[in-house]
């Protein structure tokens, strides 16, 4: 069979929590996506893998034979995978857009530094869409991540940066023009919101905790910089976001107002918490290092 490994483990987590959204859930990708896949997997091998049930699903005989297969390929590719990384010492760093701070080129520096405790290591930066809150952890192709907090999964984390949190406001919005507001003052706006997929990160940005059980209004879903700033010009909602990331939406008469009663947000370094590859553990102990340094 000429199969896809990402359809190997995406059949492996729907066969894990016999329910297709769920598994879509934890993998980070859409339902109807996974669900295309499910069925082009089914084309390949030749034959039905899962019976729909009314609350779930359940694996047809083929399924079950596939299932350990499945298993065992998936678990020499991500042996593979870590064995290679280790060899040559390149290491992914995930960021979502704008969380740089200028730490990674700090942290870079003191990695290529002769006297580094493990030398060699080469982190590569990949720019990752706001709708994975891991950055790649999740799927295994970041390898650390610089993110905001909360992450979700087994993960260990780093705190790089603390940040008052800012809500964004579209051109002549009644609040424009304020250097600083309550979250009652806007609580009840419609809001720009991460699409679900990003799990606690979309509730963190909506300020779910702070609304007294009432569910956020949501006029668009967002998933980068330029369609937060679209949504904004075209007046369909006010956005939360950290301080630092403010200045990418400042322009066509957008403006900022701090936040005074939401708790500041945390920029972290997250890794796999089971990952001890000293590639990895010589990043965290540079980024610790340039933190230190700064305060």
């Amino acid at each position: 069979m000429d199969v896809h490994l990402r359809d190997l483990r995406y059949f492996v987590a729907v066969a894990r929590e016999r329910h297709v959204t769920r598994a879509a859930a934890a993998l980070h990708v859409s339902q109807p996506a996974l669900s295309k896949q499910l069925r082009v997997l089914e084309r390949q091998v030749g034959a039905v893998l899962l019976r729909r049930l009314p609350h779930g699903v359940e694996l047809t005989p083929a399924g079950e034979a596939l299932l350990p297969h499945a298993q065992a390929v998936l678990e020499r590719s991500d042996r593979a995978a870590r064995d290679v990384a280790a060899a040559d010492r390149r290491l992914v760093v995930g960021v979502s857009t704008g969380v740089g701070r200028g730490l990674l080129p700090a942290v870079r520096s003191r990695l290529t530094d002769p006297s580094a405790a493990v030398p060699g290591v080469d982190p590569r930066v990949r720019t990752v869409a706001w709708d994975d809150p891991t950055a790649g952890l999740a799927d295994g192709t970041s390898d650390v991540a610089v993110v905001w907090a909360p992450v979700p999964g087994r993960v260990r984390t780093v705190e790089l940066a603390r940040e008052p949190v800012v809500v964004a406001l579209p051109p002549g919005h009644r609040l424009a023009g304020r250097a600083s507001v309550a979250f009652a003052d806007v609580r009840d706006e419609a809001f720009l919101a991460l699409p679900p997929g990003a799990g606690p990160l979309r509730a963190r940005w909506l300020a779910d905790e702070h609304r007294d059980g009432r569910p956020a209004r949501v006029g668009a879903e967002v998933r980068t910089v330029e369609e937060t700033h679209e949504a904004l010009i075209d007046g369909r909602g006010v956005v939360l976001l950290a301080a630092g990331n403010a200045g990418a939406l400042l322009r066509d008469g957008v403006t900022v107002a701090t936040v005074t009663d939401l708790p500041p947000c945390a920029l972290v370094l997250a890794w796999r918490a089971d990952d001890r590859r000293p590639a990895v553990r010589a990043y965290v102990e540079a980024c610790r290092a340039v933190v230190g340094a700064r305060a």
